[in-house]
């Protein structure tokens, strides 16, 4: 019987697709069966108290992922020794790494201290990221070389790992991230709710995420001085908290654009569905920023899930999202152009006003559907795991 340990540093409460995909994953599978090690966040304590999941709270964040630093080995000793230990009281016989770096280092570990196997998670950005230096690009093909499956978000990552690092394809498997289309649904227009969102009487362009470079909130305010021309009542609502947010507010102020952008950080998980639900249109103007990209782009499907048509920057694996020109576009976030023409399009047709099919969504990216993948990934892991045995001896 199986028993595996997820290890991952992100995880809620704290923000950020990566870990919201473990916990929607994680959660809906059997407890007898998983084990999760995840990092300490700020009210972890109040979250966990609102789930029955095995889980454990373990000091996963370092300053340093590389081993030439002290403070890098100590604390890979530290969190190895202490994984060791978890793995051998509970019985655990396989590893989940959240990862390549650090948790995939921590199942190379275990993997020798322990002689069980290890899966990671890849999520693009982390690998691309990780290529810029040469000590952590040994670590991560150490990493990913001796993990029994590789888990990509999307195909253009499974294509990184395959080319870039020269994994072969028959231990890589693409699992986007999901949505619950249960509760990311349509809901029609309600001026109340417009109210309480400060966006009444307002065409609104909605974007979520952490406001970092890539996500391109840059250009899409730079594209609003010809936007509020052809649109005046246009409103640009950002949510999401982010290392860029003084940079964007000065932006703002520069192009005088401040009435027509709405910074949104403190908004409750019913808050944001809503304002997927009561917005005009979706974007994700991500673009490549030196090594990082999208990977995947999970608020475009929740807001397609909420009948929303979809702009993506064509960069990373967002292509993989949706239906062109059915369900969303892809377009060059880095033309100002692009993103302006695009979006005055859209605010002016008058398709607008209806709901795009869900059935692409609810076909394909439903959490329950991701579920029963995973497992057939897992099983598929087992049986090439045991293909592997005679040469590794």
């Amino acid at each position: 019987m199986t028993k595996s340990l997820l290890v991952s540093e992100i995880f809620p409460p704290q923000n950020g697709g990566s870990g919201r995909w473990f916990w929607e994953l994680y959660h809906r599978l059997p407890r007898e069966d998983f084990m999760l090690a995840v990092g300490k966040q700020p009210g972890d304590s109040a979250f966990d108290q609102s789930h029955d999941l095995n889980l454990l709270r373990l000091n996963l964040s370092s300053a340093a992922w590389g081993i030439k630093s002290w403070q890098g080995l100590r604390f890979y000793i530290k969190t190895i020794l202490t994984l060791r230990k978890i793995i051998k009281q509970n019985e655990i016989t396989e590893l989940h790494c959240g990862r390549c770096l650090p948790e995939g280092i921590l199942g190379l570990a275990m993997r020798y201290l322990c002689n069980i196997p290890y899966i990671c998670f890849i999520h693009g950005e982390d690998v691309e990221a990780a290529s810029s230096s040469r000590e952590l690009s040994w670590l991560v093909a150490k990493s990913l070389q001796h993990a029994d499956t590789l888990i990509c978000n999307s195909h253009n990552t499974a294509k990184i790992i395959n080319q870039k690092w020269h994994i072969p394809a028959a231990k890589i498997s693409v699992l986007h991230p999901g949505v619950d289309t249960t509760n990311f649904i349509p809901a029609n227009a309600c001026d109340e709710i417009k109210k309480q969102l400060d966006w009444h009487s307002k065409k609104v362009i909605l974007t979520v995420g952490r406001l970092q470079k890539r996500k391109g909130h840059d250009m899409v305010i730079k594209a609003l001085p010809t936007i509020c021309k052809r649109i005046p009542n246009v409103l640009f609502a950002i949510i999401g908290e982010g290392e860029e947010k003084q940079s964007l507010q000065a932006l703002c102020q520069q192009l005088d654009v401040d009435q027509y952008v709405r910074f949104m950080s403190e908004i409750s998980d019913k808050q944001m569905i809503q304002a997927y639900q009561q917005c005009d249109l979706f974007i994700l103007a991500n673009r490549t920023e030196g090594k990082d990209i999208e990977g995947f782009g999970m608020v475009l499907i929740e807001a397609q899930s909420c009948g929303k048509y979809v702009i993506a920057g064509d960069s990373g694996g967002t292509k993989d999202t949706m239906q062109q020109h059915i369900t969303g576009e892809i377009i060059d976030c880095t033309s100002l152009q692009a993103i302006s023409e695009t979006l005055i399009h859209r605010l002016s047709s008058d398709s607008i006003d209806s709901d795009i099919p869900r059935n692409f969504v609810v076909n394909n990216f439903d959490w329950r559907i991701h579920v029963q993948k995973f497992e057939v990934i897992l099983k598929r892991r087992a049986t090439y795991s045991q293909r592997l045995v005679p040469d590794e001896k």
